[in-house]
């Protein structure tokens, strides 16, 4: 189904009134200034010299309303194009998050049907992208809804069959200036329009590099990176660089181990100065050159069943790894050399001191929060040395009882983190400290079990789901109010 989209208002149309007229007196005072200035030097006894009493004055007139001015500059919304965010670092730089919220939480703007899953949303352009699947017709089904209202604007849909298997979908589209990339559950990577949802190009994976289709079907999200877009797609290569426009393969890079395709997905980093893509197969971490694709380095890492979150970069070049089930943690560090990149461990952790399961860490601060799927779903506060710095409070006689969140999603924006109990679909607000677990607001949104989908926001819209449902919160001031 097709809708006309409807043109963008002007800045000039959606600023409140007393906005223009805050820059309208700027306006004046900078003119009425360098009048004064000159009148003031025009008068003088010599003609050379600037008597600055009534310049002096103005002048601090002129900044107190450049200061009106500036704090009443409205908040912009940003983009959510793919998973993680921009920055792919799971943090949102938009600002006025509410602090508090009503009794009932923070307001619903829609709630649509989705098909079973973990998919969650990419959003651009007030426009939200979602894998889904139409179990009536048994075919992927790519949407694209309006952030404000949840309504299609346009459907895409491709005939495969997929039978449940711990749900159906679970990627995030990556929506780049004019594609929006789609990997379906079973390694086919579709490229369409966004303004219309037409194909403009596809790749099956399995026939073309061979890859095979992991077990719980595919979960890895592409990467934008300038014109390009990757995906590790095992099989005949590890990882391959497509050009968003045509699908035309930039480079591929070798795989001489036969690396299967992981449910994690590639990750940028600079280490010594040099662009690369970190990535996590079943046995190692890998280092991936993000100019022609050549493997950097390696170092073992053993998954155990499915290696699902994401190598990061924490600085330093330090890489750290984590992954579910009794995997563990361990830190990297990544050096170069006379003869190219090295990789040592630092050291490594237990599953039971840490590691996390769905999601990959969130860097802030010199630390890193993640939700520890061995340690009862406590979210975690974890230095860069390995040691634990604080936990959710689990006692069922902590004040308001334990805070506890499976393996549910969480994201960071404006000092405060968003985070879902993935048993329970309750969603908590608390502040982003080095410190102490402080909660400041939950809320019952979601129903049912494994609430475990990735989260996204933009325009103070924060868009979570659970196995069934997609929900829209306003959770921060929109863009111009």
């Amino acid at each position: 189904m097709h809708y006309l989209p409807q043109p963008a208002p002007s800045a000039a149309q959606v600023a409140p009134a007393y906005h223009r007229e805050c820059f309208q007196e700027l306006h004046f005072y900078l003119n009425l200034n360098f009048m004064n200035a000159i009148i003031i030097y025009c008068g003088s006894d010599t003609g050379l010299s600037l008597r600055f009493e009534g310049f002096r004055t103005m002048f601090c007139r002129f900044f107190a309303v450049l200061l009106v001015c500036i704090c009443a500059i409205p908040a912009q919304g940003g983009d959510w194009p793919q998973f993680r965010g921009p920055d792919r670092d799971n943090i949102s730089r938009e600002t006025g998050m509410l602090r508090s919220w009503p009794a009932g939480g923070p307001k619903i703007l829609w709630k649509i049907p989705v098909s079973q899953g973990y998919a969650g949303a990419a959003i651009k352009g007030g426009r939200v992208y979602v894998n889904d699947y139409d179990e009536t017709k048994k075919a992927h089904l790519v949407r694209c809804l309006s952030l404000e209202t949840g309504k299609d604007i346009w459907q895409w849909s491709y005939p495969v069959e997929i039978r449940p298997n711990h749900g159906i979908t679970r990627t995030v589209p990556s929506v780049g200036q004019n594609l929006v990339f789609s990997f379906d559950p079973k390694c086919r990577f579709h490229a369409l329009d966004i303004k219309t949802g037409k194909p403009v190009w596809q790749k099956d994976l399995v026939k073309e590099y061979k890859a095979t289709i992991p077990g719980w079907y595919a979960g890895q999200n592409p990467l934008l990176e300038g014109k390009q877009v990757l995906i590790a797609t095992g099989g005949d290569a590890l990882v391959v660089a497509f050009d968003q426009a045509t699908g035309k393969e930039i480079w591929r890079s070798p795989n001489p181990a036969n690396d299967l395709m992981s449910h994690a997905s590639l990750m940028p980093a600079t280490i010594a100065g040099i662009r690369q893509f970190l990535y996590l197969t079943m046995n190692k971490v890998v280092g991936v050159s993000a100019s022609d694709g050549r493997i950097l380095w390696t170092s073992p890492f053993i998954t155990k069943i499915a290696a699902v979150p994401s190598p990061i970069s924490v600085g330093d070049g330090r890489v750290f790894v984590t992954s579910g089930y009794e995997a563990g943690s361990a830190m990297y560090q990544v050096e170069k050399g006379v003869s190219g990149f090295s990789a040592r461990r630092l050291y490594e952790l237990t599953s039971m001191q840490f590691n996390s399961e769905a999601h990959t860490p969130i860097l802030y601060e010199n630390h890193l929060f993640a939700v520890g799927s061995k340690t009862r779903g406590r979210f975690t506060c974890l230095g860069l040395d390995g040691k634990v710095v604080w936990q959710s409070p689990v006692d069922s006689s902590a004040p308001g009882g334990p805070r506890t969140f499976d393996l549910g999603g969480f994201l960071l924006a404006d000092g405060l983190f968003f985070a879902l109990d993935g048993r329970s679909g309750i969603l908590r607000l608390f502040e982003a400290s080095t410190q102490q677990y402080k909660e400041l607001a939950s809320a019952q949104i979601l129903e049912g079990e494994e609430i475990w989908g990735p989260m996204a926001l933009s325009d103070g819209k924060l868009i979570i789901r659970d196995l069934n449902h997609m929900v829209c919160l306003q959770v921060g001031r929109p863009a111009g109010r």
